[in-house]
């Protein structure tokens, strides 16, 4: 098991379609980085998550649509939770450079608020 590793390694200049690797997965949680440039969710469909998902933007930026038709813009250093159940897409990733996004996710939050419908 590699224990040093960089998120900013092997980050091809185009890519044509999202590369989506998993960088660690334990027993409760995994943690994935993903790689878009231009690249957005299908127009039909939504992510429909059994786990909740934090992620972050560290290059790049990227929009999500959540079903409730509100949009959130994630520029670098921006991080959003995205609760368990809560439908979500990928409408818009900069076409100009690749993004690179965080995602974290897992099954419970410790102390969170309870859940509201639409909230991200």
């Amino acid at each position: 098991m590699e224990l040093i590793g960089n998120l900013f390694e092997d980050i091809p200049p185009t890519l044509p379609g999202e590369v989506v690797e998993e960088l660690i997965r334990a027993r409760h949680a995994r943690i994935e980085r993903i790689l878009s440039h231009g690249q957005s969710s299908p127009e039909t469909g939504w992510y429909d998550q059994d786990e909740h998902e934090w992620v972050l933007v560290l290059q790049g930026a990227g929009r999500l649509l959540f079903d409730d038709q509100r949009e959130v813009l994630l520029n670098p250093g921006d991080h959003l939770l995205i609760p368990a159940h809560c439908r979500h897409r990928v409408v818009w990733t900069d076409p100009e450079q690749v993004t690179l996004w965080l995602a974290v996710f897992f099954r419970e939050i410790e102390g969170a608020p309870p859940h509201h419908e639409g909230a991200a």
